[in-house]
């Protein structure tokens, strides 16, 4: 499903403060695994995550998604293959705190051009896989913080993309709601999905549904 080959990406190539984010990384992940993307803060995973989502360009290197080079998109086209393909978990949720749960789940939506209908049906299905549907019409500022990572959850699955990137997902969560997360990846795994998580947390070493852990350090893999 996911192909990095040789990834490289230097912040400020050819400078005397040029910064190696990506070292050369070289890994596959298959259809349906689970992938634990594990390092420290600052290791690169960020990084990683955010070229094999078409969100940045490597230096140098490919990533192939479903057979098809992504790596070095022109931004319109990035910006499709995203919503067809990638659901992204950020760290930080980033709802829009004045919109409802449900809107914030049909924000990806908007500019594919579905009725309303459709966007109603998806948004349900999306809410429910997460767990969430209870708060469907609650604001986002008034969610706790495991309900804004559901919602975060539910928004990243609306399309029903075929991998989904988790950024430090459990980081501004306590262990209760880090654990009610992981219930919803178990689910998302049942539902054939291909999920890798970027972490440093160790709540996933003992996760017995993780197909692979693939360890980070300083930009290159360990």
């Amino acid at each position: 499903m996911i192909q990095v080959k040789n990834l490289t990406k230097t912040f400020k190539p050819g400078s005397d403060q040029a910064f190696h984010a990506l070292k050369n990384i070289t890994f596959e992940v298959r259809e349906n695994e689970l992938v634990i993307l594990q390092g420290v803060s600052g290791s690169g995973k960020s990084t990683l995550l955010a070229i094999i989502a078409s969100l940045m360009k490597p230096t140098s290197g490919e990533v192939i998604v479903e057979g098809k080079q992504v790596a070095k998109l022109p931004d319109l086209h990035a910006s499709h293959f995203r919503a067809k393909t990638i659901g992204f978990i950020f760290q930080a949720f980033n709802l829009l705190e004045h919109l409802s749960v449900a809107e914030n789940v049909s924000v990806p939506l908007i500019p594919l051009g579905y009725r309303q209908k459709e966007i109603d049906r998806k948004v349900a299905k999306a809410l429910q896989l997460a767990n969430i549907s209870h708060k469907a019409k609650s604001t986002a500022k008034d969610l706790s913080g495991g309900e804004k990572q559901r919602c975060a959850i539910a928004r990243a699955l609306v399309n029903n993309p075929k991998v989904i990137l988790c950024d430090e997902p459990t980081a501004n969560l306590d262990k209760a709601n880090a654990l009610a997360f992981i219930e919803v990846i178990k689910k998302l795994k049942q539902e054939g999905y291909t999920i890798l998580i970027a972490t440093h947390d160790t709540i996933f070493e003992t996760l017995h549904e993780v197909d692979k852990v693939i360890h980070i350090e300083n930009g290159e893999l360990r």
